[in-house]
This record gives C-alpha cells, sequence and structure tokens, in this order.
C-alpha cells in the first residue's frame, strides 16, 4: 500500500446498502398505493425480485408491477417514475459503520466516489446521508457522459485527484462494473462481495476479498 495515495469507492452496495434502501422505498411505496391491502409481504417479495439488485431499468420495472400488482386505482407509468425519484434518495441506507469507516480513511488517504446512476437520485441519497463532503472528488456516470466499467469515467477520477491511476485504490462490489473495470484502468482493488457472484472469465484479481465494509479499517 506504499503507493497508494486515495482510496475511490463504489456507492451502492458499497458504502450504500442498496438492498434496505431499495426495500425501505419499495415498502413506503406499496403503503402509499395498496393501504387497502393489510399484508405488504408478497408484493414486496415481488418488488425485490423484479428489481434484480437495481440493475433493472426503472421504467421496465414499474411497466411489470403496473401488470403484477393488485392496484386499485392503476396510475401511469410516469407517475410512479415521479414518486421514485422524489422519494427514493430519502430512503438511503448506511453500510454498518461505513461512516466511521470513510472518516478513518480520509485521515490517512484522499478519498473519491464514482457510481453509475442518474445525478439526482446518487447525488440525493450522499445529500440525505449528509456524505458530500466526505470525499475530494465524485463522479456520476450521468454527468459524466460514459458509466462504469468504461476506462474513462476512472480516469476521470484520477484526473479530478490530479493522481495517477496506480496511486489508487478502488473498492466496489461488482465484479466487471467496479473490480475489472478499475483494474483495467491500472487501479489496485479491494473486492465487497454483497450480491454479485465473482465471474471465473475475468482477469482482475483484487488485492482482498471482504464480506463487510468495516474490514477495511484491517487492510488500510
Amino acid at each position: 500500500m506504499k503507493e497508494i495515495q486515495a482510496v475511490i469507492f463504489d456507492l451502492d452496495n458499497t458504502i450504500i446498502d442498496r438492498t434496505s434502501s431499495f426495500q425501505s422505498f419499495a415498502s413506503s411505496m406499496l403503503e402509499h398505493y395498496f393501504n387497502h391491502e393489510a399484508d405488504h409481504s408478497q408484493m414486496l417479495n415481488l418488488v425485490m425480485e423484479l428489481d434484480q439488485d437495481g440493475y433493472k431499468d426503472k421504467r421496465d420495472l414499474f411497466d411489470e408491477l403496473l401488470v403484477s400488482l393488485p392496484w386499485l386505482n392503476k396510475p401511469e407509468q410516469a407517475e410512479l417514475m415521479r414518486y421514485y425519484h422524489e422519494n427514493y434518495a430519502n430512503n438511503a441506507v448506511l453500510m454498518e459503520n461505513a461512516r466511521a469507516v470513510i472518516g478513518y480513511i480520509r485521515g490517512k488517504y484522499k478519498t473519491a466516489l464514482i457510481t453509475n446512476g442518474r445525478n439526482s437520485i446518487q447525488y440525493g441519497k450522499l445529500d440525505h446521508l449528509e456524505l458530500r463532503a466526505a470525499f475530494d472528488f465524485i463522479i456520476v456516470s450521468e454527468e459524466a457522459g460514459y458509466k462504469k466499467p468504461d476506462l474513462r469515467i476512472f480516469e476521470a477520477a484520477c484526473t479530478g485527484l490530479n493522481l495517477y491511476a496506480h496511486q489508487c485504490l478502488y473498492v466496489g462490489d461488482h465484479p466487471v462494473n467496479d473490480i475489472e473495470g478499475a483494474w483495467r484502468a491500472g487501479m489496485s482493488t479491494i473486492w465487497i462481495k454483497v450480491n454479485q457472484p465473482w465471474r471465473e472469465e475475468l482477469e482482475a484479481k483484487p488485492l482482498h476479498s471482504i464480506s463487510r465494509f468495516d474490514e477495511l479499517r484491517h487492510i488500510l
């Protein structure tokens, strides 16, 4: 770790507990639209399954939910999209001890964030959690014009930090978007194992594999 001067993070399923965050949002959405139903548990399970850990386009998700759920007064897809944009970020939940771990790392390294997604949603989560100031540089794929694993978004973070790729350590959960992408950009990596299984065809070899975000304190 002698050369490392910055730690760059993914956001969802790395710093933010994306599963808990989306489950909280989905529960509030079902409460809002299905208060005529006494039990939302089966509907919640369906929403979580169809969401595919956040990798399904929300317009496709809501189209499927409009067909699958027992609506009393079925809304338009645009209304559900609006509800999502207005409410999702406020349901963001941090990984356990994430705030303390980021503070610890900031005492030793520069910090940055690379995340795929919409500006309003990703920055909205950071603002809800009061985390925007915890990073020296942040880049969201919408504002960048390209998304992980495109090398250009990793290169943009290096430029923003005024560092070379080999001086940066990247921490993320997705084997392709995060670990392979950062490795191909020239960074060292740490893989946090959450919901995405490793793919044997990948060439990247992370320095460490961890199961909890707070394990970083014992590595860095």
